[in-house]
Protein backbone atom coordinates (compact mmCIF):
# COMPACT_ATOMS: atom_id res chain seq x y z
CA UNK A 1 0.00 0.00 0.00
CA UNK A 2 1.21 3.07 -0.73
CA UNK A 3 0.55 6.37 0.74
CA UNK A 4 0.82 10.15 -1.08
CA UNK A 5 1.19 13.13 1.00
CA UNK A 6 -0.77 16.31 -1.21
CA UNK A 7 2.38 18.70 -1.21
CA UNK A 8 1.54 22.11 -1.03
CA UNK A 9 2.89 24.68 -3.96
CA UNK A 10 5.34 26.20 -2.41
CA UNK A 11 5.86 30.26 -3.41
CA UNK A 12 9.59 31.05 -3.65
CA UNK A 13 10.90 33.36 -1.00
CA UNK A 14 10.57 37.20 -1.41
CA UNK A 15 13.72 38.58 -3.69
CA UNK A 16 16.14 40.87 -1.40
CA UNK A 17 16.91 44.38 -2.47
CA UNK A 18 20.12 44.76 -3.69
CA UNK A 19 21.94 47.96 -4.86
CA UNK A 20 24.20 45.92 -6.87
CA UNK A 21 24.45 47.66 -10.31
CA UNK A 22 26.36 44.79 -11.99
CA UNK A 23 29.94 46.72 -12.35
CA UNK A 24 31.32 44.38 -9.79
CA UNK A 25 35.11 45.74 -9.35
CA UNK A 26 36.10 46.12 -5.60
CA UNK A 27 38.81 49.50 -5.38
CA UNK A 28 41.78 47.57 -3.22
CA UNK A 29 42.65 51.06 -1.37
CA UNK A 30 39.14 51.61 0.40
CA UNK A 31 37.41 47.68 0.21
CA UNK A 32 34.50 48.89 -1.46
CA UNK A 33 32.44 47.62 -4.75
CA UNK A 34 32.85 50.46 -7.29
CA UNK A 35 29.27 50.15 -8.66
CA UNK A 36 27.48 49.61 -5.41
CA UNK A 37 29.78 50.66 -2.59
CA UNK A 38 29.22 47.36 -0.37
CA UNK A 39 32.60 45.38 0.88
CA UNK A 40 33.13 41.78 -0.04
CA UNK A 41 31.46 40.93 3.03
CA UNK A 42 28.47 42.89 2.94
CA UNK A 43 27.95 41.55 -0.76
CA UNK A 44 28.74 37.40 0.24
CA UNK A 45 25.96 38.04 3.07
CA UNK A 46 23.50 39.82 2.00
CA UNK A 47 21.52 37.49 0.83
CA UNK A 48 20.95 36.31 4.54
CA UNK A 49 20.43 39.40 5.95
CA UNK A 50 17.70 40.66 7.54
CA UNK A 51 15.47 43.63 6.15
CA UNK A 52 16.80 45.95 9.01
CA UNK A 53 20.35 45.19 8.30
CA UNK A 54 20.27 45.53 4.83
CA UNK A 55 18.27 48.85 5.40
CA UNK A 56 21.31 49.95 7.80
CA UNK A 57 23.91 49.29 5.01
CA UNK A 58 21.51 50.51 2.32
CA UNK A 59 21.60 53.42 4.28
CA UNK A 60 25.07 54.40 4.33
CA UNK A 61 26.02 53.42 0.90
CA UNK A 62 25.82 56.74 -0.83
CA UNK A 63 28.34 57.89 1.86
CA UNK A 64 30.80 55.45 1.01
CA UNK A 65 31.08 57.47 -2.38
CA UNK A 66 33.57 59.72 -1.02
CA UNK A 67 36.01 56.47 0.22
CA UNK A 68 36.68 56.19 -3.44
CA UNK A 69 39.65 57.62 -5.25
CA UNK A 70 37.21 59.69 -7.92
CA UNK A 71 39.26 58.89 -10.87
CA UNK A 72 37.99 55.32 -10.34
CA UNK A 73 34.41 56.17 -10.57
CA UNK A 74 32.53 57.75 -13.57
CA UNK A 75 30.13 60.63 -13.54
CA UNK A 76 27.88 61.24 -10.27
Amino acid sequence: MSSTVAQTPQTPPPSVATPCVKLCVVDGASGLCLGCFRTLSEIGAWSVLTDDQRATIMAGLPARRTRIDPALLGPA
